[in-house]
Order: structure tokens, then sequence, then C-alpha cells
């Protein structure tokens, strides 16, 4: 805090012997009233303290308003997937892995890398994808007419394989032959049911059956194909998702099961 001092000027007597005093001798300096001083003293303090107050209010209110902006502008955090921009000031993004399809009574979730196909592998198929790299990866959708009920009326899901099994191919090599290993005589292609279940959605009967289908020329080591299927007005609808057993285990996994999981009635 500043302070206010004053000083008093007195005159001292010299102690030469006295002369005539000139007409011209400085006259002797007045002293400040003390009340004056003192008010003085007291207003200047004043100043310092409103002075210091208005400081620390300007700092307050920049600090708020800063605060303000920073919230007010908030950008929201980086959120992108590999392979995708950043989306910055946006929303983050939903799920771009998969696109939404339907159809005539159904719909499924299909690998957004996938595109439609025209080739038609069986009868009554009505939608076909691929991956954009392998033909191998590929789900499609059949609607053929029936006579059943309910998917049970097929019988077990095992016995309902049996009877649409031209779905995981069918043999073209009839010879004979005893060289191919981990094959029956004279076959050259097997299949091997790698696990059923017969979920119910929506009060519907579902069957849903995981296949591993291999041939002799080793080709992708075999392939995984993924039957999902149901019964509804007279119709069976089966959805099979596939993949090579290489690339299975090199993330299209993910992709088929996903694909499966998602087929039901619309």
């Amino acid at each position: 805090m500043a302070s206010t001092q004053c000083f008093y000027l007195r005159h001292h007597a010299l102690s030469t012997p006295s002369r005539t005093p000139s007409t011209s001798s400085p006259r002797p300096c007045c002293p400040l009233p003390r009340p004056l001083c003192r008010a003085r003293m007291q207003s200047a303090a004043a100043t310092e303290i409103d002075g210091g107050a208005l400081a620390v209010s300007r700092r307050l209110a920049l600090t708020a308003l800063i605060a303000s902006a920073a919230v007010a502008f908030k950008a929201s955090p980086a959120d992108a997937a590999y392979g995708e921009a950043a989306n910055v000031f946006g929303k983050p993004k939903t799920n771009t892995e998969f696109l939404p399809v339907s159809g005539d009574g159904f719909k499924l979730q299909v690998p957004s890398k996938w595109n439609p196909s025209k080739e038609i592998e069986y009868p009554g198929q009505v939608l076909r994808y691929e991956d954009n790299f392998d033909a191998n990866s590929n789900v499609c959708v059949l609607i053929t007419p029936t006579d059943k009920n309910s998917i049970a009326d097929y019988g077990s899901p095992e016995e309902f394989l049996s009877q649409v099994d031209y779905l995981l191919g069918k043999q073209a090599f009839s010879g004979k032959t005893e060289s191919e290993g981990g094959f029956d005589s004279n076959a050259v292609a097997t299949a091997n049911i790698l696990e059923t279940s017969t979920p119910v959605v929506e009060g519907k009967q579902y069957y849903s059956i995981s296949v591993l289908t291999r041939t002799a020329d080793g080709d992708e080591g075999g392939k995984h194909q993924l039957i999902t299927a149901t019964v509804s007005d007279g119709k069976l609808y089966i959805c099979k998702a596939q993949a090579g057993d290489k690339r299975w285990f090199k993330g299209s996994r993910k992709f088929v099961e996903s694909t499966a999981s998602s087929f039901s009635l619309a």
C-alpha cells in the first residue's frame, strides 16, 4: 500500500550576528494542517483498494467469459475408424461396417464392402451380395414355396439340411479314388456340421446351422457356410452366408456371422 508522508519545514535561526532584515527575505513554509494530510492518506488508500477490487473483478469476468466460450464452442472428440475421416465437429459416426438391406418379407445387414451380384446359384434366389475382393465370401437369400407350417416340420436341423443339401454344392467327380487323405473312398468333398441352434424370434422358429465344407482341391482350405432358415405364410426363407476358411480366420468371420445372425422376417 502506498503511503503519503508530510514533510514540515521549520526555519532555524543562524548563530551569526543579526543583520538588518532585508525586504526580500524568504517567508517560512506553512505546514499542512493535520486533518487535511490524514484525509489525503485515506483517499489514496481507498483509491488503491478500489483499483485492486476492480482488477480482481475484471479477472473474474474474463475467466468466466473464457469458460463460457469453451463450453459453447467445445468440439466433439475425433471419432474415426480405420480408413474414415476424423469427425471433429459433428456427432460420433454410427457403425458403417454394415448396411441394412430388405426384400420381400425379410431384412438383414450386409457388409458395406460387399457389392450386389446378379449371379444366380440356387432356385428361388432373390438376393446375392459378394465381397468385392473375393467372390467366395458372399451371402444369398432364397424364397421357395413350401407346404410346411413351421421350420420344425422339416425335422431336426440336421434333417432339414439333408433336404436342402444342394446349398452345400454337389460333388462333380464320379470316379474311383483312394488317394485323397481325409475323405471317404471315391469321395473328393465332405461337409461337417459344426453347430446348430433353434432360436425363436418374435414368436417365429428359426434354424441356424454352421457347416464346414472341404474339397480335395484344397481351395481356401474349405468353406464356412452359415445357414439361417424359417417358414412363414407358405414360404421357406433361407439365408446362406459363407467365406473361405483362410479368410474366415483373417477377419471375414465377423462379417459372415453378423450377416447370418441379422437375417429375420420383416
